[in-house]
């Protein structure tokens, strides 16, 4: 199995004392006066991107390996097939990123559950083969020690250049195996849900794109002809209208360091034939065309975005396709992601010695995913004056883990809360977030029941066997020892 190092450096700014102040205000406030925290928070510290003056710790990444995929139909169906697989081809010139809008199917924004991601992980860790089609274990979940979205370890690995969003995530760590999901307010789902006009007309784009990018074989014709329907003819190109409750997901295994991860996410399309592989993943997106240095330098920021969304899945092509403001497709352009990186520098570097603080550096990056998922495992522990411990010191362990799973140690909900050159801050969860988190579904925390009593009862191995007591991180986000596989 290869491993991918990268060891570009980049010089940075940091925020203003205003900012920095606003930003600490904003983070104790929530620490201290919601109702949803129940214990006091840690804090790990941004890398300082002003003061790294040598290469950052370089980490180890390995190659993602596929696992097994899945379907969600057009009805939102969790099926284990390839039918909503789409396949590449070359959108036509001048294409209107527009048509169909009126009979796009948006699907709803929800919480950002894992269950389908767990459905899967259940299939390739169970020794029993799940017993449906004598399946062998592909991976032990023991050695696992984080399974999430791809989108959720994005944000991770991202945020040392976040320069505007905060965002939050509940973390479960169960027999050793942390559990990330992105934590979403019923707030912030109302705002997705009603987007403006102008965003929601944007966000369509950027779906009627990948329709014209994509067929639903691989042997369809060079020249895609237009789809027949009985009350309308489709433009050249076009591969059906919008349904977002369709995809096809690819979930793979790698590792950061020595902490082995699975990884669960959409695939757009792939060129040729699919063989199991990921060699032949394509991932779309679309841009605004570039008229000049500014917009240059904005497309160049958001590429450290589609870098790592290709690079975890090890989708090693990038489609990109250039649009106006009213959606007429431009140009495209296609990338090769493991490329991305030197094309950033250079061309940052063609423009002068001012443009250096626009480059983005992926291995400190990696550093700061690797420093935070060792900060987050040492730092979620129970000590042994837990108030919700204490509360029900009276029951029985089958009690504490059925009849109130929530008390259970690994049943345990964190909240952990980014905020851009702040830093991160973990804290355990009350009995109140926790049936917040839960939102009155049949669970354990975030995580369904099923699966709880498959990997989260009976298992002789607490938490406290499976982490150290301590949580120590140099300032700056560095650690005192590096690991090597």
């Amino acid at each position: 199995m290869s491993k991918r190092t990268i060891s570009e450096v980049i010089d940075g700014t940091t925020p203003t004392e205003d900012a920095h102040t606003e930003i600490k205000r904003r983070l104790d406030s929530t620490a201290t006066n919601s109702k949803a925290i129940s214990r006091g928070p840690k804090l790990l510290s941004y890398p300082s991107l002003a003061t790294q003056s040598s290469p950052p710790q370089s980490v180890p990444f390995q190659q993602p390996t596929p696992l097994i995929s899945f379907s969600y139909t057009p009805e939102h169906i969790l099926q284990f097939d390839e039918s909503s697989l789409k396949y590449y081809h070359p959108p036509p010139p001048n294409a209107q990123l527009g048509y169909g809008y009126e009979r796009w199917i948006r699907r709803p924004e929800e919480r950002s559950r894992i269950d389908s991601l767990l459905e899967a992980v259940d299939r390739v860790t169970d020794p029993e083969g799940t017993g449906k089609d004598g399946r062998q274990r592909k991976l032990d979940l023991g050695d696992v020690g984080v399974v999430a979205w791809r989108g959720v370890v994005t944000r991770i690995l991202t945020a040392p250049y976040e320069d505007r969003d905060r965002f939050d995530m509940n973390v479960m760590l169960v027999n050793g195996t942390l559990y990330l999901e992105e934590h979403r307010t019923e707030a912030q789902l109302k705002e997705k849900n009603n987007l403006k006009p102008q965003q929601r007309k944007m966000m369509y784009h950027g779906y009627a794109f990948e329709s014209y990018c994509t067929t639903d074989t691989p042997s369809a014709s060079s020249l895609k002809q237009p789809a027949i329907s009985q009350s309308r003819r489709d433009p050249p190109g076009w591969g059906g209208d919008v349904n977002t409750n369709e995809q096809w997901c690819s979930v793979v295994r790698t590792k950061l360091g020595n902490t082995k991860i699975i990884i669960g996410g959409e695939v757009d399309c792939v060129q040729g034939q699919y063989k199991g592989t990921t060699d032949t993943f394509v991932e779309l997106k679309t841009s605004m065309s570039i008229r000049g240095v500014a917009d240059e330098i904005k497309f160049e920021k958001k590429l450290l975005k589609f870098y790592f969304q290709s690079f975890l899945l090890g989708v090693p092509k990038i489609v990109v396709g250039f649009r106006t403001p009213s959606g007429e497709l431009m140009t495209t352009q296609s990338l090769q992601t493991i490329q991305l990186p030197r094309m950033v520098r250079e061309k940052a570097a063609s423009r002068g010695p001012s443009d250096a603080n626009n480059i983005w550096n992926p291995s400190l990056c990696l550093a700061w995913c690797y420093n935070f998922l060792t900060y987050l495992r040492k730092s979620i522990r129970e000590p042994e004056d837990d108030p919700t411990k204490k509360e029900d010191k009276s029951l029985s362990a089958e009690e504490a883990n059925i009849e109130h799973p929530t008390l259970a140690t690994s049943a345990a909900v964190w909240r952990v809360t980014f905020v851009p050159h702040e830093g991160a801050r973990v804290t355990k969860l009350d009995r109140s977030a926790v049936e917040e988190v839960v939102n009155g579904e049949d669970r354990v925390g975030f995580l369904p029941s099923w699966y709880w009593r498959k990997v989260g009862i009976g298992n002789g191995q607490s938490q406290s066997d499976t982490r150290s007591s301590t949580a120590v991180v140099q300032p700056g986000g560095g650690l005192a020892e590096g690991w090597q596989i």
